[in-house]
């Protein structure tokens, strides 16, 4: 294996019309496969508004429009696709799905990963939001290999949660990549603070990627799309506009942060234990 790629994560501006949005991804893509990036993350809900009235309106069946051509635009720049991760409304027997796929160099569909903690929060005089008012949970863990390392895949409020980054550790990754949306209440609150903790709690690298913040919008993303090392150092991160945030991940790093601090041999397991009750 490489030890060592080029991740891209694009900040994309996600309007109402959803061809729109694909085309816009799709260009922003290829010039990141034009830079180096092996790996390439969209964000959240690339291909719709963010928000419960949307999900039923924009979402599709995988595969369907969407996926289709991210499929094309993988396998034309030969990269791995993190795509509708973003992520996208799926629609699956009768019932609606916040999913993200990953394709390969060659087109194909890798993994598909639905959301398993649904955004369901009320901060009084700030923010209210269910997820579960039109979206269903998911119940199985995903991970995909490439030619430099497994990685681990999550969406937004899934970060919150320290015992899916740990199991996806267990499982070998030692990248996870979080397509999210926080907020203007979550966010500057919570956002790079949670991705720090994760890779630090278990060494490896951390990556989101947020939609650019758009004012007008019935639920306005915080941005700022980061990438952070298993040291918690922030390494790339956006503003609120559209880009694309590079950032070239070392894995000899986070080898020698294990041998540094082996946290992993030093784990108590006949005190306590995290573990996955499904493969």
């Amino acid at each position: 294996m490489s030890s060592a790629f080029r991740l891209a994560l694009i900040q994309l501006q996600v309007s109402s019309i959803k061809s729109d949005n694909i085309t816009r991804a799709c260009s922003l893509i290829r010039d990141a496969a034009s830079q180096g990036a092996k790996i390439v993350s969209l964000p959240e809900c690339f291909n719709s508004p963010y928000g419960t009235k949307y999900f039923p309106e924009y979402a599709e069946k995988i595969p369907g429009e969407s996926t289709q051509k991210l499929s094309e635009v993988a396998k034309e720049c030969s990269i791995y696709l993190i795509g509708v991760k973003g992520s996208i409304p799926e629609e699956d027997a009768g019932k609606l799905y916040n999913t993200c796929t990953v394709f390969g160099p060659d087109g194909t569909l890798l993994v598909k990963y639905r959301k398993i903690h649904l955004f369901d929060i009320d901060v009084p005089g700030k923010i209210t939001f269910q997820e579960s008012k039109t979206l269903s949970p998911g119940d199985s863990f995903s991970t995909f290999d490439t030619p430099y390392c497994r990685v681990g895949l999550g969406i937004c409020y899934d970060i919150r949660f320290a015992e899916l980054a740990q199991i996806y550790t267990q499982k070998g990754c030692q990248l996870l990549v979080y397509p999210g949306a926080f907020n203007l209440t979550t966010g500057p609150a919570h956002w790079e603070l949670l991705q720090r903790g994760r890779a630090v709690d278990n060494q490896v690298y951390v990556a989101t990627a947020s939609p650019a913040r758009d004012d007008k919008a019935s639920y306005v993303a915080w941005g700022h799309s980061t990438v952070v090392n298993p040291w918690g150092e922030v390494l790339a991160k956006a503003g609120t506009e559209e880009m694309i945030v590079y950032s070239d991940i070392d894995l000899k790093k986070l080898a020698e942060i294990r041998q540094q601090i082996p946290i992993f041999r030093q784990k108590r397991s006949d005190l306590y234990a995290v573990e996955a009750k499904k493969p």
